[in-house]
């Protein structure tokens, strides 16, 4: 089941996007007077398709949901109708084709920033950037990095989460290998520390490496094993669970604390547990079949409950950015525009070996995001669609004939010596596209293997 949930959350992401950026192109196309012949979601044998319009456009959604085409009136393609030539693509002023290829990758953009204004404005909840452990002699250490300081900026920028605290470590990680924190302890004083990590920065960017490298964990509060709510039909409820109940022991070992109990069943999926309760002042057993889910690859328990966080806790540990419609949109801006300065940069640093190539995902990681993101509901598949959108129209802008910033390069090119590139030098640069894309895929998809046998 989880991989159906993987796999449709997958082809939506997927269909979504692609769309959003082929609309660019095509409204950009339309706005200028050029004529479009097709609009293609993904590639292969049609499974629908439409003409409408004056124009006849023919509307496609096809079989390989992993692209899409607007197919424009060119003269270079197939010959053109003398009363038409003034509505092909290639007979176009410069700027203008410049407009229609820039408008896909600056939709995937414009989409992020939707994306991320509607979660501020429903409200973004996350855990408070507090440290719950430094290891001796780490990093950490050294900076005075101390259990219970909260780290409410780096390099000048608030991080009210860990989520935005830890993307802004590696965004200032990239930039000199140095991060400049402003932390806050108990006493609500505040102090500056900066922690050294220059020539460290490929084995932190490795995939989870970062704090633990970094020489420090992140608070997690002492929750009671009691359950607050019991999901319907769930493995909790077919066992007899209530909300109120309180979970002592598990198979005869003690359960001090909900992480206790989460950890026992994470490891014990399809098992059976016989369970000591405490309801009403009284003791009593109960045997629970386990769930199952599939998370990152792998198969872990579920118990169908959601434990019940005392209120000084929620208050300690977690916030909740939520904005107005003015506020939410400049800050789904400036939340866009960090997101793409730091995947710019991280791609940067990869090809320069200062940043760990096994960031790279292929589709079955992507795969397996789309799909526990949509399981965490729908604000958390918003924060998945804008990332990957954002890395969308980057990738799309990079100088890769196959791809938009490709021909925006011959486009320039034909802009400075007033005449179109050669067709040998365009077939040139496609087979070297092609063999660079293929290069990339196949890197991308080999950390996706390597992930999943981890």
């Amino acid at each position: 089941m989880n991989v159906l949930i993987s796999i449709a959350a997958f082809v939506v992401a997927i269909s979504v996007l692609i769309a959003v950026h082929e609309w660019g192109h095509y409204l950009v196309a339309r706005a200028l007077g050029i004529k479009v012949l097709r609009f293609s979601i993904g590639f292969g044998r049609p499974l629908w398709s439409r003409r409408s319009g004056p124009d006849k456009t023919e509307y496609v959604i096809a079989q390989i949901p992993l692209g899409g085409y607007v197919k424009l009136l060119d003269e270079r393609e197939a010959p053109v109708d003398p009363s038409e030539r003034h509505r092909a693509f290639n007979r176009q002023p410069i700027p203008n084709r410049m407009a229609v290829l820039v408008a896909g990758p600056a939709f995937n953009f414009f989409f992020a920033v939707i994306a991320y204004a509607a979660m501020f404005m429903a409200g973004i909840p996350g855990m408070r950037a507090i440290i719950g452990s430094v290891e001796p002699d780490s990093h950490a250490a050294q900076a005075d990095i101390r259990v219970g300081d909260q780290i409410v900026a780096v390099a000048g920028r608030d991080t009210p989460t860990w989520e935005t605290a830890v993307l802004a470590i590696v965004d200032d990680m990239l930039a000199d290998g140095q991060i400049d924190l402003e932390v806050v302890d108990d006493e609500g004083v505040r102090r500056s520390a900066t922690l050294d990590v220059r020539g460290e920065e490929s084995a932190l960017t490795e995939p989870g490496a970062l704090l633990q490298g970094l020489g420090m964990r992140p608070f997690t509060p002492v929750i009671p094993a009691l359950l607050a709510e019991v999901s319907d039909n769930g493995p909790a409820e077919r066992a007899g669970f209530v909300a109120g109940d309180r979970i002592i022991a598990a198979d005869g070992v003690a359960i001090e604390h909900w992480t206790g109990w989460a950890e026992y069943v994470r490891e014990r999926p399809g098992e059976t547990i016989l369970v000591t309760v405490e309801r009403g002042g009284e003791e009593f057993e109960l045997d629970v079949v386990i769930g199952e889910i599939e998370t990152d690859g792998r198969i872990i328990g579920r118990f169908g409950a959601a434990a019940e966080y005392p209120r000084e806790t929620i208050e300690r540990v977690y916030t909740v950015q939520r904005f107005g419609p003015i506020a939410a949109t400049g800050a789904a801006v400036a939340r866009t525009w960090d997101m793409t300065t730091l995947t710019l940069r991280m791609l940067w640093k990869m090809v320069l070996g200062d940043v760990s190539v096994r960031n790279l995902s292929g589709p079955i990681n992507i795969a397996q995001y789309a799909g526990q993101a949509a399981r965490f509901g729908l604000a958390p598949f918003l924060s998945f669609l804008a990332v990957v959108s954002i890395s969308l129209g980057i990738i799309n802008l990079l100088p890769v004939p196959m791809l938009d910033g490709g021909q925006l390069v011959y486009q320039m090119a034909e802009l400075v010596k007033g005449s179109p590139v050669s067709e040998r030098a365009q077939i040139l640069g496609q087979q070297v596209g092609i063999v660079a894309l293929i290069l990339i895929m196949s890197l991308a998809i080999y950390n996706d293997i390597a992930r999943l046998m981890e």
